[in-house]
């Protein structure tokens, strides 16, 4: 049995993988004082009986740095996207003019910054965590094996394989994490 055992790798870097593909999602919704189409991915608005991302009620559009515009498509659902985004804690005020949302990106101050910079580094943490999940699954595979008549030698091998991609990753999280908290603090 010990010398078939062969730990899915691809698998448990495709599970790292979406780990840091949320991270990413959850660091475009963080403010840093620039406009960004993505900051309003996480907003959703009630429309039509069910829960629907912004995105899909309207055209998102950056004319310029410091202003986004939502043409919403349906005049029906204006007040609820103005409200979604009111109550999204994104901190930005909506200005309506007709069918078109109006966001105005205020600077940010100090202290904003450096609440989002915790924010950020908590979101990183929760990376760490799911990178280091995916790891303590890779490792009761490889005891499993183990019991089941592997290697001490297979054994080490694994488990250093297993720990290296773990690193990687925790390596990737935490340079993501250090180049949003320099966009963050940039004035």
């Amino acid at each position: 049995m010990s010398e078939d055992f062969e730990l899915d790798t691809d698998d448990l870097k495709r599970r790292m993988d979406g780990a840091m593909a949320n991270l990413r999602t959850e660091f475009a919704s963080l403010r840093t004082g620039r406009a960004s189409a993505s900051m309003l991915e996480p907003v959703q608005v009630e429309a039509y009986g069910q829960m629907t991302p912004i995105n899909q009620v309207g055209t998102v559009n950056v004319p310029e740095p410091r202003m986004v515009t939502i043409n919403v498509w349906d005049k029906g659902l204006v007040n609820k996207v103005e409200k979604a985004i009111r109550e999204s804690g994104l901190g930005i005020n909506p200005q309506m003019n007709g069918t078109i949302i109006m966001l105005p990106i205020p600077e940010l101050n100090e202290e904003r910054r450096r609440e989002l910079g915790k924010v950020a580094g908590q979101y990183a943490e929760h990376a760490r965590v799911a990178v280091r999940n995916v790891r303590r699954d890779g490792m009761d595979q490889i005891k499993k094996a183990k019991a089941d008549g592997m290697s001490e030698d297979d054994q080490k091998f694994w488990e250093t394989e297993v720990q290296e991609l773990t690193d990687a990753y925790i390596k990737k999280v935490d340079q993501s994490l250090e180049t949003k908290q320099e966009e963050i603090m940039q004035v």
